[in-house]
């Protein structure tokens, strides 16, 4: 499908068919192609929880104001940001050193990363959530092509979820993202007016 078809198709749905599940091979296929999504010296600081279980969901749905997609969509991504990926601990480090063969490069690029992601905890929480909102998008966009739909949500309780599924210190919950299939026996809203270019653009 072709990028304006997929971004014209590409709806949040709210309702989905609970008799449809979401293949672990489709699965995969939507976050392969996803992980192409722009990332910051390529560090890509970022990684998926997937919530497929019935206990899961449930426990996902009291921490995102009980809305009915969660339990019923076929699977749930937290999508989670890392602030400490630009440090030493990042392999991905190795990985262009490797690629690139040049220490004295790889330095630079290091010294950079401190300063631009590093050097504050603002900076930090930018850093986390620019590059896992990059990805969240991609994979809603890979996922219609695969024929499945999504809802992103931010209606949900941040600090709870990143406790009761146990993330680190460092990482943060950029947003949560329903996937499966739109129940065809309900009917959308209509798309709404977007506001245009002449509306959200300035030349400067």
């Amino acid at each position: 499908m072709e990028t304006k078809t997929l971004l014209q198709n590409r709806r949040s749905v709210n309702y989905f068919d609970t008799n449809k599940t979401l293949s672990k091979t489709t699965l995969e296929e939507i976050i392969n192609l996803a992980v192409l999504a722009p990332s910051a010296f390529n560090l890509q600081p970022w990684r998926i929880i997937v919530v497929e279980s019935k206990e899961a969901k449930e426990t996902l749905k009291t921490l995102s104001n009980n809305q009915p997609k969660v339990t019923e969509a076929a699977i749930n991504m937290i999508i989670v940001g890392n602030k400490n990926g630009w440090d030493e601990s990042n392999p991905v480090w190795e990985e262009m050193l490797q690629t690139v063969g040049s220490p004295e490069i790889v330095a630079g690029a290091k010294q950079a990363a401190a300063f631009l992601y590093g050097s504050s905890e603002d900076r930090k929480l930018k850093f986390a959530e620019s590059n896992a909102g990059l990805l969240a998008m991609s994979i809603m966009v890979a996922a219609k092509e695969f024929g499945v739909d999504s809802h992103p949500m931010s209606g949900i309780d941040f600090d709870g979820i990143k406790q009761v599924f146990q993330l680190q210190p460092e990482e943060t919950v950029v947003m949560t993202i329903a996937l499966g299939y739109f129940d065809s026996s309900k009917a959308l809203y209509p798309r709404r007016p977007r506001r245009g270019f002449k509306e959200i653009a300035s030349i400067v």
